[in-house]
């Protein structure tokens, strides 16, 4: 397994990330077990999750079931700021709640440190200065490695990088946001910014929540127990005619090629700019081992234009 450094200050971590967000919820303890221990087998070190993932910690939950000695061999990274309890005290990036996020982290993955520790989401009502201050604490007191953030916008990004270099505070190596051949809007300002200041992408989404897996037809009924099936939110913003006519394309460049969808999507990411890891989540150990091999398919040159052509982004 290839690996790469987490923007310029941040640790190696394999090509291939697993993404963790099945666990506790679409899959149980064991299944889960199955998928972590082919992840391990493969030399995949980067190992995303969240506090909220899995119902409320379940993810985590299960993380820390089944890593035991093994901890010390990934890159372990989740994240705080969802809401976490139904009274809706529970969340955001205030510097009162983050030690609570982190502590309750810790406990749940049972693990002394987290290497990689991410805001989920853009808090509007905490200044970023004050979430960094809190974030620079967990560092200094060895609780946490790095720090990362997921879903900011390029002047979010420019903002909080700013601020840490202006006050002498950690700064963010990464960023997590959905990219992929079909959403390519980090391109515009996000990757510009993060190139500047150094800063690390772990792509999220990458093959477009399923429809660049190749198990979606056009006009074919969803499969129950699919990600479209259980989350029609994601089945009406990606299942339509335009994404469908991409989607043909990519399939017609990739048969002649002799690669399958999966290796055309995840070979693209991993020839893109600031590109560390491409997080893909899993609920067999097949699906593992077909991502961990996906991403080692490089692309030409040529190849690599006509996939802008397709996308529109020639």
């Amino acid at each position: 397994m290839k690996t790469r450094p987490l923007g310029s200050s941040g640790p190696q971590v394999s090509l291939a990330g697993l993404g963790c967000n099945n666990f506790g919820g679409r899959i149980d303890l064991e299944a889960s077990r199955r998928v972590v221990h082919k992840a391990l087998d493969l030399g995949i070190t980067m190992f995303d999750t969240a506090d909220g993932y899995g119902n409320r910690g379940g993810s985590e939950r299960a993380l820390g079931e089944i890593l035991g000695p093994r901890r010390k061999d990934v890159v372990l990274a989740t994240k705080f700021g969802v809401q976490m309890d139904d009274a809706g005290e529970l969340k955001g990036a205030a510097r009162s709640y983050v030690p609570r996020a982190l502590e309750a982290s810790l406990k749940r993955l049972k693990t002394d440190w987290i290497d990689l520790y991410q805001i989920h989401w853009p808090d509007p009502k905490t200044p970023i200065e004050e979430t960094l201050r809190a974030l620079d604490d967990a560092v200094r007191q060895g609780k946490v490695r790095c720090i990362g953030c997921s879903n900011f916008a390029a002047w979010q990004l420019v903002d909080a990088q700013w601020t840490s270099r202006h006050h002498g505070l950690t700064a963010f190596v990464s960023c997590q946001n959905e990219y992929s051949l079909l959403v390519r809007d980090v391109e515009r300002d996000l990757v510009p910014a993060m190139q500047a200041y150094g800063v690390g992408l772990l792509p999220y989404f990458p093959l477009a929540s399923g429809l660049l897996s190749g198990k979606y037809k056009r006009g074919a009924p969803v499969a129950k127990g699919l990600r479209f099936d259980l989350m029609p939110q994601f089945r009406d913003r990606f299942l339509t005619d335009g994404n469908f006519t991409t989607v043909e394309a990519l399939e017609a460049f990739a048969r002649t090629r002799g690669r399958t969808l999966v290796e055309v999507a995840f070979g693209w990411l991993a020839s893109r700019p600031t590109v560390a890891s491409v997080i893909a989540g899993a609920t067999r150990p097949e699906q593992v081992e077909e991502n961990a091999a996906a991403v080692g398919r490089t692309l030409a040159a040529e190849d690599l234009a006509e996939l802008d052509r397709i996308t529109g982004k020639a």
